[in-house]
């Protein structure tokens, strides 16, 4: 009796073990079955009048013993360029339709003083206007992403911008410019036509709306060298009505149409959730609510691919990231928020959403660049860091122009308390020299998980990794410990036949490139 009970209970234990400690397995399969390429217009970024992500972030008192052009701050700007951002969206977000560009020109001394009514009502000088932006995007290497207004704005003042901005030749607008030091045409490309126009742009339906766009769109001109890709105002997360009307009312007459979708932690906008005080249960109810990108790029790309079955018009999700409570004891209108690893696990996932869509998703830009929301980098006065989000993008800068690898995935569940989401994703690409890039990412807090891929008609036998994790999901990097979170190499990758075995770490983001 006694032998037999003993043995009952090694074999419980045995099935607990086995149950508790028994390594998770996903597959995948990867082929070369593709022509499409990963823009790299996916990887934008977005830098709004706000809080301190313009003043105090990219542009700062001249007094600051940083290294600056002008008063544009380098350290910054190097950081961009080492992550190869694309474009720049500017100066909103809701400041685009209080923004009049022509008092963001000439000599400084005479700018007008403004009020920025959408964020703190805090006075803005306009040192920053459109010559500093335009000389922020040629020192970061980026094409400049301009967003018209036309909320508060007239036709005749977008149109005359773009005159400024892009005529080589003689006209008021034109001489203007090079009265105020540059001769030669700036040629910006991306316009946005208003911003938000269903809330904070104007309020307006999107009857309303397609109307203004095809408006205004008549007066934006196309100048020798500078043929507009213009985005029209789109839909704020699953209002696929908007969507709707406006591929009925303006269809291929839009390079674009954008959408903007917050990841809020908690799914209320009331009370969002602390950037670094949470549990797993808010952890999880985050990527879920982050997840729901899918949905939303699916569903609104269906609704596209009625009136566009080409694709020629690209879906521009121009406004993206978590967005939480703001730091205990900073300004409300600011939106200054730290930066976890949650927020780099979101991140990545979300880039892997955006390129396994790159036929309809042509352009993506995060919010914001510096200070503010799920942002790339943190300043104060002297001191920079860069956050776990810069670091997701350092990560998946391989992908960007890279031919698109199609991915099947049968991914292990990420499960808490009685719900489940899939708990691996990844994207894959080939650049132009052939190497392979993998970039994966492990939503589970608690377990490994070892993916087995095919690679179907590629040929490779050398890998090199780097992963992204650390001890806890609320690990931040802060002033005094910038580097607590950052990029190490990673080798728990190997080649078993024609079949690439990754053992793809708890709560982790890795690349890895075969070649």
């Amino acid at each position: 009796m006694h032998r037999t009970l003993k043995l009952s209970l090694l074999v419980l234990l045995a099935g607990l073990s086995f149950d508790t400690y028994a390594q998770k397995t996903a597959n995948v399969a990867i082929s070369t079955d593709s022509k499409l390429t990963i823009s790299r217009f996916i990887y934008g970024q977005f830098a709004e009048h706000l809080g301190h992500g313009v003043y105090g972030g990219f542009w700062v008192d001249k007094t600051l013993p940083v290294p600056k052009q002008d008063r544009i701050r380098l350290d910054v700007v190097n950081a961009l360029k080492r992550i190869k951002i694309p474009d720049l969206r500017w100066p909103g977000g809701c400041f685009a339709d209080e923004y009049h560009w022509r008092d963001g020109i000439g000599p400084r001394l005479q700018r007008p003083k403004m009020v920025n009514t959408n964020w703190g009502n805090v006075t803005d000088d306009n040192s920053f206007g459109t010559s500093e932006f335009l000389e922020l995007c040629q020192l970061i290497g980026c094409e400049p992403y301009i967003a018209g207004n036309v909320g508060s704005g007239t036709v005749e003042e977008m149109s005359k911008w773009i005159e400024y901005l892009n005529l080589d030749g003689e006209s008021t607008m034109a001489t203007l410019r090079k009265q105020n030091g540059h001769p030669a045409p700036y040629k910006v490309t991306f316009w946005g036509v208003g911003n938000e126009s269903l809330g904070c742009g104007g309020n307006m339906t999107p009857e309303f709306y397609t109307d203004q766009y095809k408006r205004y769109s008549a007066y934006a001109k196309n100048y020798p060298g500078a043929k507009l890709k213009k985005i029209a105002s789109g839909p704020n997360s699953d209002d696929y009505n908007w969507t709707e009307v406006c591929m009925k009312n303006i269809g291929t007459g839009m390079w674009g149409l954008s959408l903007h979708y917050y990841t809020i932690p908690s799914g209320n906008w009331g009370h969002k959730g602390s950037a670094t005080k949470f549990e797993e249960k808010e952890y999880f109810n985050t990527m879920v609510n982050g997840l729901k990108m899918e949905e939303l790029v699916t569903k609104h790309s269906a609704i596209m691919d009625k009136y566009d079955p080409e694709k020629r018009v690209a879906l521009v999700v121009d406004e993206w990231g978590v967005w939480t409570d703001v730091e205990p004891g900073t300004n409300p209108g600011f939106l200054y928020q730290q930066n976890s690893l949650r927020d780099a696990l979101l991140a990545a996932t979300t880039l892997n959403i955006f390129n396994n869509h790159c036929d309809r998703v042509k352009m993506a830009n995060l919010a914001q660049t510096v200070n503010v929301l799920q942002s790339l980098i943190l300043t104060d006065k002297e001191k920079m860091l860069l956050t776990p989000t810069y670091h997701i993008f350092d990560l998946y800068k391989v992908h960007q122009d890279a031919k698109y690898l199609p991915v099947k995935l049968n991914s292990p569940d990420y499960e808490f308390d009685g719900k489940k989401i899939p708990a691996v994703s990844l994207t894959a690409s080939q650049d132009a020299s052939g190497k392979i890039h993998v970039s994966l990412v492990n939503l589970d807090p608690h377990n490994n998980i070892t993916v087995t891929a095919k690679l179907d008609g590629l040929e490779w036998n050398h890998i090199t990794g780097q992963v992204l994790t650390s001890a806890n999901l609320t690990d931040i990097n802060t002033f005094q410990h910038p580097n607590k979170i950052h990029i190490e190499n990673f080798s728990n990758a190997k080649k078993d036949g024609d079949k690439l075995i990754v053992d793809l770490p708890a709560k982790s983001v890795v690349t890895l490139e075969l070649n």
